[in-house]
């Protein structure tokens, strides 16, 4: 067992396993949230949508064990290669699309409906959160701590696109409803593995939500699928895998828009934090110039609202 650092879940560890006989699997602890990941990737792997990794079942059948409160999975480790780390063929690009789109058109059934929060419906939170650590920074940005002084500084430089997307999320969320399907919630490259001949895998499920399917193709179309920008190359081979497809720019500037504040605001509380090591704060600092640099996800974010305005 080989503990894989990858990941941003700080409730969750990944060991990369290996049996005597060669055999290798991602073994997973996870502390929070539900199980509904675990059983919405089971669900897809038996209705035969490609690049989806089914569970081992346990003993007695089920889809995990529980251990000391946490969820024990294990699915077979299907790749070494993250998306992240590249290089991605337009095969790839495309498979990638071709997923997204077998993915968003599985049924929904009673129990997905049941077991599945909404997309976007956390925004309330997510408001409050990014309220919240605006006034922290605020408070402490006297407080004599480099790194505190410098993302206090950050916020203080981007204080108008902040105001620009808490506006933008209020005042759009009643017209954010459509169409629900099955999405993943958070396919971006780090959670994308590679395989021969254009083979792709998308893993980490636990954010996976019931929502229209601008919640997956905002990581596409809105330029955030990883921490540089998707070119019009890349794009157009998703899209050619996806299919035809009518975007809402409504519903496509609002998941932008809540996925930008989520982030800014997390890392950002990340970094204030005195508790983590020093070289996780300042990784989440580095995190956070990236989201408001001009190809980050809070300019891009802030731009979509601003056009979706004058739109309207």
């Amino acid at each position: 067992m080989d503990e894989v650092p990858h990941g941003a879940d700080l409730r969750a560890r990944l060991w990369r396993g290996e049996t005597g006989d060669g055999e290798r699997y991602a073994v997973k602890v996870s502390g929070g949230g539900t199980p509904a990941g675990l059983i919405v990737t089971a669900h897809l792997a038996e209705r035969g949508v490609p690049g989806v990794a089914a569970q081992v079942r346990t003993c007695d059948g089920r889809l995990y064990a529980e251990r000391d409160g946490h969820r024990l999975s294990v699915v077979p480790w299907v790749s070494d290669l993250r998306a992240l780390d590249g290089p991605m063929s337009e095969a790839h690009w495309r498979a990638y699309g071709e997923l997204l789109a077998a993915v968003h058109a599985v049924p929904v059934t009673d129990e997905l409906e049941r077991l599945l929060p909404g997309g976007g419906d956390a925004y309330p939170s997510i408001v409050a959160a990014t309220r919240d650590v605006a006034g922290r920074l605020r408070d402490q940005a006297d407080s004599g701590d480099p790194l505190v002084a410098e993302l206090a500084a950050v916020w203080a430089a981007n204080a108008d696109r902040v105001s620009t997307l808490l506006r933008g999320v209020e005042r759009l969320a009643v017209d954010r409803l459509g169409p629900a399907v099955v999405c993943h919630g958070d396919p971006h490259l780090g959670n994308l593995l590679l395989g021969a001949d254009g083979q792709v895998w998308l893993i980490d499920w636990d954010d996976a939500v019931l929502a229209p399917p601008e919640c997956d193709l905002m990581f596409v179309l809105g330029g955030v699928l990883a921490f540089a920008p998707i070119t019009a190359e890349q794009q157009q081979a998703v899209l050619a895998g996806y299919g035809r497809t009518d975007v809402d720019p409504l519903r496509l500037a609002w998941f932008l828009a809540v996925r930008a504040l989520d982030d800014l605001s997390d890392w950002t509380r990340q970094a204030l934090d005195l508790d983590v090591e020093p070289a996780d704060r300042d990784r989440a600092a580095r995190i956070v110039r990236g989201l408001v640099s001009p190809v980050g996800l809070v300019t891009l974010a802030d731009a979509a609202v601003r056009d979706l305005d004058r739109r309207l």
